[in-house]
């Protein structure tokens, strides 16, 4: 058996006072005093926490928003004087995909590495847009003493990346043929290129020591893995846009993998890579677009068995009138490459909208390898989506942040993601996260759900 895969989670309190949602509203001028009084038997210690936050006489009283909306004081409270408000900070956070509850479960999963739980449970959407409409299979969730994080059975997370032929080929005199560059990454998640960040190189670090410590991957420019450590070389992917791979080929017998964004000459500029160094991993950026599919098919004609689909920012198509949802795109080029039966000998790599744990795995049900995040890696940070360009002053003050810190930040986070794909893996009866890929038997979608229950209802 493997040796069990291990996030090095750490403690790294927020720098700054998070924004809560919930905060409990004390109406005192009824207030009989009594000595059970329900605020301080609060079972999170809000009440404490909210004694130290208005001690100052001098400052006006506020509720901190720390309540974790139990509803205990409001409910037993014999006077009735307490009520629940909702911060209207909270409600600003984020765009209309990045939505607040998504960014507040970053920042505590950044904060403590462990699976967020709520005193109000789960009051999110059951249905909706995007991965919200994916329902994952939770058949086997009575087994919690065998799967799962606390489990005997051991889940292995790992995926790899490159190509794997369908067949062995032999040589002339029966040797075994070679089955071309191939690397392994104990978790299906690798750190991509945020596609905003302050200028700062306390972030670049970060992002890369945080990858060396989960055993992943980091996407970075050629100039930043130019002017990195030799020893955080096997961590890195550079970038190259152009032939700039040309000015940094003495960096390319170092690196396992490397990135091409795609263009007219892709398929000529990853022969000139491989004949630089024929043992690393080429891959292709694409952007997902209409014509993906086709595009990843002429990619694959062409030699190149590793693809990053990338969507933008809400995972959503880029151009076109009506943009499809980063799952469906996945769907259609997983199931082209299962027809034209090619399907093992390509990894796809998906990134865009994916801003949660479960989102990982509902993006491999719908037929990725693996994933790519960036935006989830500032957020760990304190970033807020704010809306707009991302050009003004940063209200987290990225810019100033620590390296150390804000690689625990991220790796926090990736453990996190990590334990609730190992959840879900356990509740489905999975023992490989590779099983999982294009599983969609393994669950539900709520447009065939309403197809099958309301189909004939319109004649």
């Amino acid at each position: 058996m493997p040796k069990r895969y291990h996030v090095p989670i750490g403690p790294a309190p927020a720098r700054f006072r998070p924004v809560g949602k919930y905060g409990t509203v004390d109406w005192r001028e009824d207030c009989s005093r009594c000595k059970n009084c329900v605020k301080p038997q609060c079972v999170y210690g809000v009440y404490w926490s909210e004694q130290g936050h208005n001690s100052d006489p001098s400052l006006p009283v506020e509720p901190p928003f720390e309540c974790r909306a139990c509803l205990s004081c409001i409910q037993n409270c014999t006077k009735g004087l307490l009520s629940l408000s909702v911060n209207p900070e909270y409600l600003a956070l984020g765009d209309d995909y990045w939505r607040p509850d998504m960014i507040a479960a970053t920042w505590d999963q950044a904060e403590t590495g462990r699976i967020p739980v709520s005193g109000a449970g789960y009051r999110g959407p059951f249905s909706g847009p995007g991965f919200d409409s994916i329902w994952t299979d939770m058949s086997e969730i009575v087994r919690p003493t065998r799967d799962g994080i606390h489990g005997r059975e051991y889940i292995n997370t790992s995926v790899d990346i490159g190509t794997k032929p369908a067949h062995l080929v032999f040589g002339p005199n029966g040797e075994v043929g070679s089955a071309g560059p191939i690397l392994e990454v104990p978790i299906p998640i690798i750190l991509d290129i945020p596609p905003w960040a302050p200028p700062s190189e306390a972030i670049l670090s970060a992002r890369i020591t945080a990858a060396a410590a989960l055993g992943t991957l980091a996407i970075v420019q050629p100039d930043e893995a130019a002017a990195a450590t030799p020893s955080s070389f096997s961590s890195l992917v550079p970038l190259f846009e152009g032939d700039d791979f040309l000015e940094h080929q003495s960096l390319l017998p170092q690196v396992r993998m490397v990135e091409l964004t795609d263009g007219p000459d892709a398929l000529s500029r990853s022969e000139q890579l491989r004949a630089i160094n024929p043992d690393i991993v080429v891959c292709a950026r694409v952007r997902l677009e209409l014509a993906a599919t086709e595009r990843v098919w002429s990619l694959y004609k062409g030699g190149i068995r590793v693809i990053h689909l990338c969507a933008d920012t809400q995972g959503r198509e880029i151009g076109g009138e009506r943009p499809r949802f980063v799952r469906d795109a996945l769907r259609e080029i997983h199931g082209r490459l299962i027809q034209e039966g090619v399907r093992d000998e390509v990894t796809l790599i998906a990134s865009g909208g994916i801003a949660l744990a479960e989102h990982v795995a509902k993006a491999i049900i719908c037929g990725a390898d693996l994933v790519a995040v960036g935006v989830p890696l500032m957020v760990a940070l304190g970033c807020r989506v704010c809306p707009g360009d991302h050009n003004g002053s940063c209200p987290a003050y990225l810019q100033s942040i620590d390296a150390p810190y804000a690689a625990q930040r991220i790796v926090n986070l990736m453990g996190a993601w990590h334990s609730q794909l190992i959840e879900v893996l356990g509740a489905m009866g999975i023992r490989e996260v590779r099983r999982l890929r294009g599983e969609v038997g393994r669950a539900m979608f709520q447009e065939d759900l309403e197809r099958e229950a309301f189909g004939d209802l319109g004649g």
